[in-house]
């Protein structure tokens, strides 16, 4: 099927009442999990590439393996560039037929932000490429995402509001408390769910975006701890509260960690369990499969299955 814009994908979301799974990838292994499972579900997705992930793999690698699914795939999908930094970032992602494209300007002042964001919504709605922004700081590291906690900040509802106003933005992503990573709350999370639905009441057809979202589940942190990896502390974002953001206008849920731990963690177990394994087929091939099954329960989970 051919590439959709998120902006078509959210927005039927946000009618329908269900969130969409937007999965970060950075090599073939884990495009082919998410959007083979995608397809066992017949559920959108939203495939996520970063900068640190075209530095990675190259963009035009990126885009021959998008392009080979676009011909071949059951499910509509967008390619959506994550946490763009510059008007050339965005630029270059277009001209790779991505879809969707985020400017992250929040570290700007609002002025800038605004124009920024403004300039290349102006550009990308030429082409009918969906653009978000991003107004409130997440903290946290992934990628060249690094923000400490003290420079994070709650998005101000109000300001949110000016933003999407002045930018013509076709989603929004705000910050409620989430963290990028795996290591993401000290203590018990506390997500301030009431910015979205303020924001949700006075802009109630813009799809909101939960940046950090990703669960960081137990059993996948002590298969890494077992087999020799270090994530004593990682803690991650209840399913409970994923799941109570049905409703509050957050359509887009951003999953990054969780992919690599299900995805470091069968690895490190089967070297561990088949020492003479020089194939990386072998452990490539079972990390997929582990990276499918969590995928399929994201997607039940924000019950595309059953709003669709």
């Amino acid at each position: 099927m051919p590439l959709l814009s998120s902006k078509i994908i959210l927005n039927n979301a946000l009618q329908k009442n269900y969130l969409v799974g937007a999965f970060n990838v950075n090599n073939l292994e884990l495009f082919k999990a998410v959007i083979s499972t995608a397809e066992k579900e017949a559920s959108p997705v939203i495939i996520q590439v970063s900068l640190g992930a075209i530095k990675y793999a190259g963009i035009d690698f990126l885009q021959a393996i998008v392009q080979t699914a676009e011909k071949t795939s059951t499910v509509n999908f967008a390619l959506h560039l994550d946490h763009g930094k510059t008007f050339e970032d965005c630029v270059n992602a277009i001209n790779h037929g991505f879809t969707s494209v985020m400017i992250d300007g929040s570290s700007l002042t609002f002025n800038d932000n605004v124009s920024l964001t403004k300039k290349v919504v102006d550009y990308a709605h030429k082409f009918n490429v969906s653009v978000e922004g991003e107004i409130g700081t997440i903290a946290g590291i992934e990628d060249n995402v690094n923000v400490i906690d003290e420079n994070s900040l709650y998005t101000n509802s109000d300001e949110a509001i000016k933003f999407a106003k002045l930018t013509g933005v076709d989603s929004l992503a705000i910050a409620i408390g989430t963290k990028h990573g795996a290591f993401k709350f000290a203590g018990e999370p506390n997500l301030k769910v009431g910015i979205a639905k303020e924001i949700h009441y006075k802009l109630p057809n813009l799809p909101l975006v939960l940046h950090g979202a990703s669960n960081v589940p137990d059993y996948l942190v002590e298969k890494i701890n077992k087999y020799g990896g270090k994530l004593k502390k990682a803690k991650g974002v209840p399913e409970s509260i994923i799941t109570s953001l049905i409703g509050t206008g957050i359509c887009k849920i951003n999953i990054d960690s969780d992919l690599r731990i299900a995805f470091t963690a069968t690895i490190r177990e089967y070297l561990f369990n088949n020492p003479e394994c020089i194939d990386p087929r072998e452990y490539l091939g079972v990390a997929m499969t582990e990276v499918q099954n969590l995928v399929s329960h994201k997607i039940c989970l924000f019950n595309l299955l059953k709003n669709k």
